[in-house]
C-alpha cells in the first residue's frame, strides 16, 4: 500500500483516513490533551472516522475505566486501554457495521512537561487494528520521549506523531521500515524519539521485531534499542528505571569464554561496590552500531547471529549509537542515579585514551573524562597477555601507547593490567590520577587459561572448519553456531572408509 506523493502533511493524512469509509474506531489519550484526535476533528469528515473520542485524566476515573496500575505512564496501562477500547468498539458496533468496517482503537498515556519542569517527558502510543473486516487485529505499539523545551510544544509532537502511527498501520503496514521512517514526517529527531516499537498480531506475522528496532537507531529515531534474554524488545525506561548498571561493550562475533569471564568476574566485583550493596541492578551486553556497520553495510543475519547467542546464555543486550563511553552513561543517567560499571580489556582501555575520539569536544580528552566519570562510574579492567598485547599494537593500536611500564618484566608470561599499563607520556598524571582515584579498578578472580581466546580468531577458526573453535566458546554458544550454521559454519561430512 503506498502513498500518493502529495499525502505528505499531517492533515492530509488524518484527512485521508476520514475520508476512507472502511476505517472506524476510538481515541482515547491521557496525560497531554487529546491532540491525535484534534488532528481527525480539524481535518473534516471524522464523523466517517471517530466511534468516540475520550480522555480520563483523574487517576480513580482511569483506574474504574481500565483498572490500577502501578505506573500510568506504562506499557502495561496501554495495553490495558488498547483491551479495553476495542473490546467495546467491536462489543458496540460489529453487528451493525462490521461486514463492511476495519475497525481500530487508538491509545496514548503521556506525561508531557509539567508546570515545574521537573518531570521525566515521555508516553506510550498505540493502535490495535484489523487490516480488513473480521480479520483478527494487529497491534503497533511506540514509547516516545518528547525533547520541546515548553509543553505546548511536547503536545504538538505528539498530535503529529501519533496520526502517522495510524496512518502507517493503515497504509505501510506492508512495509514496517518505511512505517518506522514515516513516524518523522514533519518532525524531527530532535523534538521526538522513539525508542521503542513492537509489531504484533497476523499483519505482522513475518516481521522480526529485533530488525525493525534496529532501523530505528539506523535512520536516527533513537540511539539505543535493548533486547531480554527471549529475544523480545525492551523498553529502555521501564528496564533500567532506577537501577545500578553493569555493562561490556564488545563485538561478540561469537561471544567467548572470555566475553563471559570478563562479565562473571567484573559482576563478583561491582555488587560488593558499597554504592551497590543491596540495590536492585541488571547487567548489559552492548554492541555499537559502528562495530556491526564495520564491513559497511548491516548484515541482519550477522545481527540476528550475534543477539541470539547472547540471548541463548542468558543476557540482555543494547544496540546503541555512542561510540565514545561518555556518550554511552550519559544515556544511562536519563533513567538512573545509582552506579554505573563498565568492563573492558587492556585494547578499549587504550583507546579511551586516544585524543583523536575526542577532537570534536572543546576540553578534548579531559572533557571526555569529566563527563565519564562525573557520578558514580567506574571501569573494571581486564587482563590482557603479553604476546597478545603486542599482537594488537602491531595491528594499528596508536603508536604512543607501549606496553607495560618501562620497570616491568616482559616475557609472553607477563599480564598487562590496568596497574602496569603505561599510556602516552603526556596522559600518565591523568592515568594515575584514575587509577589512584579507583575510577579504573583491576579486575581480579579471573581465569588465567583462557586470556588467549579473541572472538576473532574464534570466527576464522570457524570459517577455516577448525573444531578447535568449540573450545574457545561456551557450550551452548557452540551448540547453537553449528545447529543453525552461523559465522560460515560448515558441517564436515564424514569422508567413507
Amino acid at each position: 500500500m503506498s502513498e500518493p506523493k502529495d499525502l505528505l502533511t499531517t492533515n492530509r493524512k488524518a484527512l485521508t483516513i476520514n475520508l476512507d469509509g472502511t476505517k472506524y474506531g476510538t481515541f482515547a489519550e491521557i496525560g497531554a490533551g487529546q491532540e491525535v484526535a484534534r488532528h481527525f476533528f480539524q481535518a473534516g469528515g471524522a464523523s466517517g472516522t471517530i466511534a468516540k473520542s475520550m480522555s480520563a485524566y483523574d487517576m480513580a476515573f482511569s483506574d474504574a475505566i481500565y483498572g490500577k496500575a502501578p505506573r500510568y505512564v506504562s506499557s502495561d496501562r496501554l495495553v490495558k486501554m488498547l483491551d479495553h477500547e476495542y473490546a467495546l468498539l467491536v462489543e458496540r458496533l460489529d453487528s451493525q457495521r462490521g461486514d463492511r468496517t476495519a475497525f481500530f482503537a487508538f491509545a496514548d498515556t503521556v506525561a508531557a512537561k509539567n508546570f515545574k519542569g521537573n518531570n521525566e517527558a515521555h508516553g506510550w502510543m498505540g493502535i490495535r487494528f484489523q487490516a480488513n473486516p473480521h480479520e483478527p487485529p494487529s497491534d503497533i505499539m511506540i514509547h516516545v520521549r518528547m525533547w520541546d523545551k515548553e509543553n505546548i510544544l511536547q503536545q504538538q509532537a505528539l498530535g503529529i506523531i501519533g496520526v502517522s502511527l495510524i496512518y502507517g498501520a493503515f497504509y505501510y503496514r506492508d512495509d514496517p521500515r518505511q512505517l518506522i521512517t514515516s513516524l518523522l514526517d514533519n518532525l524531527s529527531s530532535d523534538r521526538i524519539e522513539v525508542d521503542m516499537c513492537q509489531f504484533s498480531g497476523p499483519a505482522f506475522a513475518n516481521v522480526d521485531n529485533r530488525l525493525t528496532s534496529l532501523h530505528l537507531v539506523q535512520c536516527g529515531l533513537t540511539n539505543a534499542v535493548m533486547f531480554g534474554p527471549d529475544g523480545g524488545v525492551l523498553q529502555p525506561s521501564e528496564i533500567l528505571h532506577r537501577k545500578a548498571i553493569l555493562v561490556e561493550r564488545g563485538s561478540f562475533r561469537p561471544v567467548t569464554h572470555v566475553n563471559v569471564d570478563m562479565l562473571r568476574c567484573a559482576c563478583a566485583q561491582f555488587v560488593q561496590e558499597p554504592l551497590v550493596k543491596g540495590k536492585d541492578f541488571i547487567v548489559l551486553m552492548e554492541i555499537t552500531m559502528h562495530n556491526l556497520l564495520s564491513s559497511g553495510e548491516l548484515d541482519p543475519k550477522d545481527f540476528l547471529s550475534r543477539v541470539d547467542l547472547l540471548a541463548d546464555i542468558g543476557f540482555t543486550v543494547l544496540i546503541s549509537n555512542y561510540s565514545e563511553y561518555y556518550r554511552l552513561t550519559s544515556y544511562f543517567r536519563r533513567y538512573t542515579n545509582e552506579m554505573i560499571g563498565a568492563t573492558m580489556g587492556i585494547n578499549n582501555l587504550l583507546e579511551i585514551f586516544n585524543e583523536k575520539y575526542y577532537e570534536n569536544l572543546e576540553g578534548g580528552i579531559l572533557e571526555n573524562f569529566g563527563r565519564l566519570f562525573r557520578q558514580s562510574v567506574k571501569l573494571y579492567i581486564y587482563p590482557m597477555r603479553q604476546d597478545a598485547f603486542d599482537r594488537y599494537l602491531s595491528n594499528g593500536a596508536p603508536p604512543a601507547h607501549k606496553s607495560l611500564d618501562p620497570t616491568a618484566e616482559l616475557g609472553t608470561s607477563v599480564l598487562i593490567t590496568a596497574k602496569n599499563l603505561s599510556v602516552a607520556r603526556h596522559l600518565r598524571n591523568l592515568y594515575d590520577h584514575l587509577l589512584e582515584n579507583h575510577y579504573l579498578e583491576c579486575i581480579v578472580g579471573f581465569n588465567p587459561d583462557i586470556l588467549d581466546i579473541f572472538s576473532r580468531e574464534v570466527l576464522s577458526r570457524i570459517k577455516a572448519q577448525d573444531p578447535s573453535w568449540e573450545t574457545m566458546v561456551p557450550a551452548r554458544v557452540a551448540t547453537a553456531i553449528k545447529k543453525r550454521h552461523l559465522f560460515g559454519y560448515i558441517e564436515k561430512i564424514a569422508t567413507p572408509a
